[in-house]
Formats: C-alpha cells, structure tokens, sequence
C-alpha cells in the first residue's frame, strides 16, 4: 500500500474520479501496476487482503495478480457485493471471475440482481467468457435468449447495466461466430444506446459499427488467452 501511495498522483486521482472510480485512491496509472503485476504473478491470499483494503487502485491491483482457479464463490460473491467503482464492477471482477471455475454461474446470478453495480458485472462477465471459451464449451441457446432479453430490457435498465448489455451483444457477435448475424440484429433492434457519462468523453461504441470493423479485419470468432489489461 505504501507503495502504491508514492506511485499515486493527483491528476489521475482526479480523472479517475471522473470515469466512476470512487474513493478511497492514490491515483495510480494502469502502466504503473504492470511492473508489480509481473513481479508478484499470481497471488491468492494477497489479492484477497489487497482488495479487503478498499482502496480503488489496490483493488485492481488484486484482480490482476489474483489466482483465478482459486477463487471460491465466496470469494466472488465478497468482491462483487464490495465492487462499487465502475472500474472494479466492469473489470476488475468479471476478469476473475470469467478466468475462474464460477463465472458463468455466478453471471447468471448477477445479471438478475437489483444492484446495478452487481448486474453490470454480470453482463460483463459474460462478455468476458464468450471472448475466452471455445463456441462449443458455450451455451449458444441461452445466449442468444440472452440477446432477445437485451431487446426487451435495455432502454428501461439501469445507466451502467445499459452500457454493459450493449458491449455483451458486441462480445457475442465478435468471439461467437454461430450467434454474430443474431448480435448484429438485436443491434439494429435497439438503435442507439444511451448512457450518461459525466462530462466524460467516452461514447458508447455502436454495436453494428464495432462487429463490422473486426469482421473487415478477419478477426471474428478469434478468442483470447486473457482478458485482463
């Protein structure tokens, strides 16, 4: 922690604050955990005391050195519950959990929850497993029910459970090539995606726009090794 403080800054602190980080943090930039990240690797029990702290960057620090296959439901249900920046609901926790033994379970769960935070972190990860899992090791029959309850739900959702639904359909139609015309046309069911950013510049990415750059580019249905970043 200490360590973390004196890499800390007030100018990222701030811009942090912006994108729906909440307090407490030092401010710390994403380039500056990679070192720590690559000399400590994996660590469950110091990931677990490192996000028991509260501290934002310390958090993110924990999710990217934690040991995925190691984390119980417990453990998930502890981080998620406790997860109330955006940047640790969306990332930091569905990265685990998708990399671990309970993500898709433990998604299924979350995306029914009332908690915004927590069912944002559902839909994200979700994201994250079809971007990992083989289509064949997928439920391609849920996910497409999935898409058609986008359909009906997303312009009544919460702010940041709409942004997440709207990065699942570009997921789906990016990693799971069986299910891409399916995303493409949810897409274009629910037209533009509207969601408040706070003075912020960050956009909304448009689904169809997203699929087509990577179809132009010959990457659909190519998985990654990780998600973490």
């Amino acid at each position: 922690m200490t360590q973390l403080e004196s890499l800390g800054s007030p100018q990222i602190k701030n811009i942090l604050l912006k994108h729906g980080v909440k307090e407490p943090l030092f401010g710390v930039k994403v380039a500056d955990l990679k070192p720590i990240q690559k000399k400590i690797k994996k660590d469950y029990q110091l990931a677990k005391d490192l996000y028991a702290t509260g501290n934002a960057d310390a958090m993110y620090l924990a999710g990217l050195i934690a040991d995925d296959e190691k984390m119980t439901k417990s453990d998930l249900q502890t981080w998620v519950k406790q997860a109330h920046s955006d940047n640790i609901c969306e990332y930091t926790v569905p990265w685990v959990a998708a990399e671990g033994r309970y993500g898709y379970e433990l998604a299924m769960e979350w995306i029914d929850d009332n908690k915004p935070n927590i069912a944002a972190a559902g839909w994200a990860t979700l994201s994250n497993l079809v971007a990992l899992k083989p289509d064949d090791q997928l439920d391609l029959k849920t996910l497409k029910s999935l898409l058609g309850r986008i359909t009906k739900t997303i312009h009544t959702s919460p702010n940041r459970v709409r942004y997440n639904m709207n990065g699942f359909i570009i997921s789906v139609g990016a990693y799971v090539t069986p299910l891409m015309q399916d995303a493409v046309a949810t897409a274009k069911k629910i037209g533009v995606v509207k969601v408040v950013t706070d003075g912020t510049d960050c956009k909304v990415p448009d689904a169809i726009t997203y699929i087509k750059k990577i179809e132009d580019r010959g990457s659909l249905g190519k998985k990654k090794k990780t998600v973490k970043c």
